[in-house]
Order: C-alpha cells, then structure tokens, then sequence
C-alpha cells in the first residue's frame, strides 16, 4: 500500500531564532519546530532532559509500602527472591533489583557494624548475603506467575518475600494461593490491569486504579528502579541515598535503559530521561557482564551508544535470545556476575543463541510468506492468522512482526505441536490497530489471549484456528481501516543530500534518545539519481544496499527488509525522491554519514 508523505511546515523566522536563542543547527530546530517544540524554553528543556525531571519514587503507587517491606525483610535477613519475565524487560528489573538486594544487604550489615561499636549489647548480624532469583520457562510454564513455581518457592522458605518484576498484575489465582499458603507476595509490574486486582501484599503499577503518578508509560525495569531508589532512599536518611547506594542507583540507570528500550515503551518524559543517562551509564562504566556483550556484540568501547541501533539491535536480541530459546536465567547471571571470564563465557554463548534465532526466524519468515503465497483468497483478507507444525514458539513474536510489516496487515502466527490440540500463537499490530480489541471481539474461537493494542499473545483449539482466521479479519476491517493518516509518514523537512554533512547529523543526535514515540528525524529528498545498480545485502538477499547521488553529493542508502526494492528501482532506472533517516556509521574509528531509507518514489 503506498505511504503518504506529509511534510511539516517551514518557517523561516522560527527557525532562525531558535537557532540562535539555543545555539543549534538548522535542520535541529527544523525538527524541533516539527515536533512541537516551538519557544526556546521547550526546547531547551527538551534537549538537557534533566535528572530532576524524574518524579520522586514515593509518588508511584504501591512504592512506599513495597520499599516498606523490603527493607524490614533485609534487616530481618530473610531471604527475598526476585521473579521475573523472561524477556528483556523481565531480565533487566531483575538483574537491577537483585544488585539492589545485594547492596542493601551490605548496607544493613555495615549499619549494624556501626550500632555494635556503639553498644555493647548489639548481637552479632545474621543477615544473608545473597538475594535469589526465578526465571520461568516460557516453554514449560509461559509468562507471569504459576502456581507450582508459588507452591515450590514456599516449601524451600515459607518465610521468604516473593517480589515480582514485570509480571503478576493479572495473577489473581496465583496471589490468593500464595495469601493461603502464607507467602508474602509484593507484585511489581506495568501491564494492563484487568477486572480484577490480585491480592498481594501489596500492588506496585504505574496505573493502580486511583493513581495520580504523572506518567504511567514505565516499563518493568523503569518501575524496578524506582522501588530500588525508594530502597535507597530509607537505607540513607529516609530522604537521600546513602554513597554506597547511590553509586549503585547510578549503575542501575543502566539496566533501565535497556529495559525501556528493548520494551518499545515510549521514548518520552521519565523513559526518555532514564536511557539518555542509562546509555552514558552503560558507555563510561558498564559491569562485567554488560562490558562483555558490547564486546561480542561489535560495539566499540568508549563510543557514544544509540538506543534504537546499539540497545534495540545488538544489545537486546542477545538477551532476549536466552528466554526466547528457554534460557533466560543465562541472561540474567550474565548481568549479576562479576567473574570477567565467566561473563565472556556467557556473552559469547548468548551470541550463538542469537544467531540460531535469526536462522530459526529467516526459516519461518520464508514459510509464512509462502502460506500467503499459496491462499491468495489471504490476500484480500483484511488480517492474516498463519498457522504451522515447524514453527518455534519463542520466536513468533518477532517473525509476527515482520509479516505484519510485509503484508501492512495485523499477523497471528500460530505455532501447533504434534502432541497437542492446543497451539500457541504471537499477535502483532499494523497501522494503529487495537489488536487487543480485535481479540476481544472474536474471544470465543480463542482458549485464552492477553496482551495491549500492538502485541499479545494466546492459545488456541486447533479445529477452531479456521474459524478465529474470518471472524479476527472481519473484527479488524470492523474496528480499524487504515486510512492515509494511518500510513503517513511525517517527514520533518526538505533537504538536499549536501546538507545531511556528519556534524548536521551529529547536533541532530541531541534530540535522542531515539525510539518508539521518539523517531529520529525523518527527511526527504527529491530527483535524486541511483549512482550505482541497488544490491541486495544480508541473509537471503533481505536488505537493500545502494549509493544515491544529488547535485555531486553521493551517499550510502541502506533499507533493512527491503531487499524487493533492489529490482523495482533496478526497473524504475530514472530519477526518485526518497524519505530516509540519517544516521552516522561508525567503523574502526571511521564515521561517514548514511541513510537508513524508509521509503521511496518515482520523481515527480
């Protein structure tokens, strides 16, 4: 389906005066202007994104009581496991929360050390050093909580405190039987609440019925940090961290970054702040593990990272490649230990799984096309619900995405196992439309879904797949057609190619973070001439190399996905506009700037 391209206005005038009023380039306070950030107090505010711009932890809901707990139970030396999802996000807030724990019982000991130089009635401190962990399989057990894990935790210590990260606001089940068995149960997550609340000890969310906290958009390990700073915060004087416990927070800032990031939140208000100094963090004094997977990954030490490329491309998918392949709790030793050689161990293996997954996820890309490809009467269908035996459930997800991409339509894959009539399945959304709505609509084909708008999940009979494929296409053409706006792309200004130069690109780079909810700034260019035949790049041809050249200006356009485009513009052979991202490529200490294209047309 063809895009729409809709061009912000240009104001002469506005430009120059933010230009000068907050000492940016042109094409910076285009973009600004663009984006709505038109006096120079908003802009500037935009761009230094300050650290006291995160709202205190105390403000979000269910913290205080949470910080509350956890305290007690460190200086009472229970013992604290952490649970977790087994995605990125998941293993992220645990990792932090479990560094959290482990400091703070250093912390709670010294203190007590303190006390007994001061008296000589104090008793010696009993308090366990280690803080634990649980990881469900998502093959054996799926997402979120389970009774059996609950019934398990409790036999090994009924005493314990179980903290959840990313996961339990739904576990209504799971948190009485953990009420009836005596299992104190805090719950930590930022999914979408459903009729009912779970009966933990207490309930720590972002949007808690009745919540005032000004941003509800935290991911799990944004949420997982402000309950570590509010556990900081009581272990110091009930208002500022101790030093030990600061420099722990400023490690932690870290692991939120790339939890927001790899979570696809919005990259706006708290989120943005959290991976704008995560990455800083993550650059100047990364731990041993995260230090070993920027290495494995090809990331140059001591170079600036970018959200969207370094975090949402390298650095995520290696993580997530552990829980998607049934091995999170790797992932999460990788960012607890502080064993150099074991975490290089661990990165180097996390990097094979990896590139077993994007063999697994080309195998099945290739397969689902050809589902399509052999039922045409698909292709008039308003959504596509693809089914298949070789399929991997922990890679759906993504193959999902790029089908839905592919066809511009919401994609359910479905994965069916031979020993089962039940088959697992990964929804993703295209243009906007309420995927979750849609399965709402349709819920009884399903055996169960959850999920928000863009992405969700579910279990289906296998004799029911037939029918579910019509009703979830007519809910869809029901509920959303995507319109011109549901496919424009917002281009934020007209350039020449001898404009987008590496220190343009470089002051653009201030408007980052970049990622969902904050693009990096979309141009176009127009009679623009190939300077060379487009190749096709990457794993089975998938991605379009090609150099373009517009008034003696020549750069590397580069389309990942789009290796098609290679013979339609081969075909085209006359002058084009193009829509790109420019982005700076940095090599063996090299830079040169390239266009990460994003669409195109013939010259009008």
């Amino acid at each position: 389906m063809p895009r729409h391209w809709r061009f912000a206005p240009y104001d002469e005038a506005a430009v120059r005066d933010l230009c000068r009023d907050v000492r940016i380039s042109p094409l910076t306070a285009q973009v600004l202007l663009a984006r709505g950030y038109g006096t120079a107090s908003d802009a500037g505010r935009f761009l230094n994104a300050p650290l006291t711009d995160l709202h205190d932890p105390d403000e979000l809901p269910g913290v205080p009581q949470a910080a509350d707990r956890i305290v007690a139970a460190v200086r009472e030396g229970r013992r604290i496991t952490i649970y977790g999802d087994y995605d990125v996000d998941g293993v992220t807030a645990t990792s932090l929360l479990w560094h959290c724990l482990k400091e703070s019982r250093v912390e709670s000991r010294e203190s007590r050390a303190r006390e007994a130089d001061s008296s000589s009635d104090s008793q010696p401190s009993t308090l366990n050093s280690q803080p634990s962990y649980y990881i469900p399989c998502r093959f054996e057990e799926g997402y979120g909580l389970n009774a059996e894990a609950i019934r398990t935790l409790h036999e090994e210590d009924p005493r314990q405190l179980v903290v959840t990260v990313d996961c339990g606001i739904t576990a209504v089940a799971e948190a009485k039987l953990a009420r009836e068995l005596g299992l104190e149960l805090i719950i930590t997550d930022h999914h979408q609440i459903g009729d009912e609340l779970p009966d933990a000890a207490c309930l720590v969310h972002p949007r808690l019925p009745g919540s005032r906290y000004p941003f509800g958009d935290l991911c799990g390990a944004g949420v997982a940090f402000k309950l570590a700073w509010a556990i900081c915060k009581r272990l110091g004087d009930g208002r500022k961290a101790t030093s030990r416990m600061r420099e722990f927070l400023k490690r932690a800032v870290g692991l939120a970054a790339i939890g927001t990031v790899a979570d696809v939140v919005p990259l706006h208000g708290e989120n943005r702040i959290l991976v704008r100094y995560g990455l800083e963090e993550l650059k100047q004094r990364a731990a041993a593990g995260l230090r070993a997977l920027l290495q494995v990954s090809g990331i140059e030490p001591n170079t600036s990272l970018q959200a969207d490329d370094d975090i949402g491309f390298k650095i995520g998918p290696r993580l997530n490649a552990a829980g998607r392949l049934g091995q999170a709790r790797l992932a999460v030793e990788l960012l607890t230990t502080d064993n150099a050689e074991r975490a290089m161990t661990l990165a180097k293996y996390l990097d094979e799984l990896n590139k077993n997954r994007r063999t697994v996820e080309t195998r099945m890309v290739k397969r689902a096309k050809s589902l399509v490809a052999d039922n045409p009467a698909w292709n008039d269908h308003r959504a596509l619900v693809l089914a298949h035996h070789d399929w991997h459930p922990g890679v759906m997800g993504i193959v999902a995405n790029r089908i839905a991409e592919h066809f511009e339509k919401p994609t359910v894959l479905i994965a069916l196992a031979a020993d089962s009539e039940i088959g697992q399945g990964s929804a993703r959304s295209f243009a906007g439309c309420n995927l979750h709505g849609a399965l709402s609509a349709c819920a009884g084909h399903l055996v169960s879904f959850g999920g928000h708008r863009a992405a969700a999940g579910l279990k289906i009979r296998i004799d029911a797949i037939d029918g579910f494929r019509e009703e979830f296409s007519r809910c869809v053409a029901a509920g959303h057609i995507p319109t011109d706006e549901d496919l424009e792309l917002n281009i934020d200004a007209e350039v020449r190619l001898a404009d987008v130069t590496r220190n343009s690109v470089r002051d653009l780079d201030r408007l980052g973070p970049f990622g969902q909810g904050n693009a990096r700034p979309l141009f176009a260019a127009t009679r623009v001439e190939l300077a060379g035949p487009p190749q096709r790049m990457g794993d089975g041809g998938n991605h379009l190399n090609l150099r373009l050249r517009q008034y003696g200006a020549t750069l590397r356009a580069v389309a990942f996905g789009r290796g098609d485009w290679a013979d339609e513009l081969a075909r085209h052979g006359g002058p084009i506009d193009v829509c790109f991202a420019p982005v700076v490529n940095r090599f063996r200490g090299e830079e040169r700037v390239e266009l990460m294209l994003k669409d195109w047309q013939a010259a009008k």
